[in-house]
This record gives C-alpha cells, structure tokens and sequence, in this order.
C-alpha cells in the first residue's frame, strides 16, 4: 500500500475540494478553459494579491495607531482616515472575485436540490440580474468619483476623487465577473448532456 506524503496530500487536497463542492452547489457549474481561463485566473490572482496588500496594510496602521497612542507623546490622526480607505478598498478589490467563486452572501435553500444543467440556468440567472443592477449603478459611481476632484482629505489631504473612485472600480468588477459568471451558466447550459455526463453527473 502506498503511503507516501504526496498521495495523502492529494487525497487531502481533493477531500477539501469535495467539502468546499458540498457546501457550494455553485461550483459544480464548470468554469470557463483555455487561454482565456488562464487569463482570467491570473486577473483574479492579482485582485486577491491587491485585497489582501489591503488587509495586511490594515492591520499595520491600527497596530501603528495602537503603538502610537502608548508610546508616543502625541496622537496620529492620519492612520485612523488610512485604516478606513484602506478597509474601502479591499472590499472594492475582493468584490468581484466574491462573485466568481460564489461567497457572496446567499441562502441555500434548494440549490442542492437541482441538476448541473439547472445549476447553471440559475448561475446565469443570478449573474444577468447582479450585472444588469451594476450596469446602471455605474455612471452614478463615475459621477460621483468626479465629484471628489475638488475636494481633500481632512488628515491625509490626499484628493477624494481617489477615494470615491473605489465606487466605481467595485460596480466596474461586479459588472466584469458578473459577465463572467454569465458566459459560464450559459456555455454550461447549452453544453451537450453526454459530454456532461462523461464530466460528472446526469444534467437534468
């Protein structure tokens, strides 16, 4: 019997792939392949790399801010207005990504319920719905970056176009992945039930 690390690590590594299938009904809705999944993968790698620079940067200036109130004679005002536009744009940068892997806040009532052909009827649904919202949230978002232009920061005077420009770039990515998710559902949808069922499971 082999026991060697690198078959428990994968069986492992597939054990935690079928808790994450059965708690996510979502995921069994195959994702697009090819150059173009490669490139989305990398797009999506780069976003997760930004929000968690976010995250880590977060937690520096709060510990910097806690330091500075014990042991500094005066108080930094400028990391706590740092702390919140960072906290802004990490939830900017991991809202499209969110979408893409499903861990948006949802309630599962009946989605183990339904086929794979059914899955991604309701993907395509969900998505259609989520990027036609931010198509028509999206100028507003502009418009209202722009109104930031001629307005500063109270502490770090940086120009608050900068900061409302987070609008923006959140309904921008929403509406990205939402197409995404789209194509997804709908290339699934109109996948033949014999490949599907060569791939998984029966396609209902």
């Amino acid at each position: 019997m082999d026991t060697s690390p690198q078959r428990a690590e994968g069986e492992s590594e597939r054990d935690g792939q079928e808790v994450v299938a059965s708690l996510d009904s979502l995921s069994a809705v195959p994702r697009l392949q090819g150059p173009l999944g490669r490139v989305i993968g990398w797009v999506d790698t780069l976003f997760i790399l930004l929000a968690n620079l976010a995250l880590v940067a977060i937690a520096a200036t709060v510990l910097l801010q806690i330091a500075g109130r014990l042991f500094l004679p005066f108080t930094l005002a400028w990391t706590e207005e740092l702390s919140r536009y960072l906290f802004i744009y990490m939830v900017a940068l991991a809202s499209g990504v969110a979408i893409r892997r499903h861990r948006h806040v949802n309630v599962e009532l009946y989605h183990h319920l339904l086929g794979l052909r059914s899955r991604a009827a309701y993907q395509a649904l969900i998505c259609l719905l989520i990027g036609g919202f931010a198509l028509m949230v999206l100028p507003a978002a502009w418009q209202f970056a722009q109104n930031g232009t001629w307005q500063t920061s109270p502490t770090l005077r940086v120009p608050m176009f900068y900061i409302f420009f987070s609008t923006a770039l959140l309904f921008a990515l929403v509406l990205f992945y939402s197409v995404i998710g789209l194509v997804e559902g709908l290339a699934a949808l109109l996948r033949s039930p014999a490949g599907a069922d060569r791939e998984t499971a029966t396609w209902k």
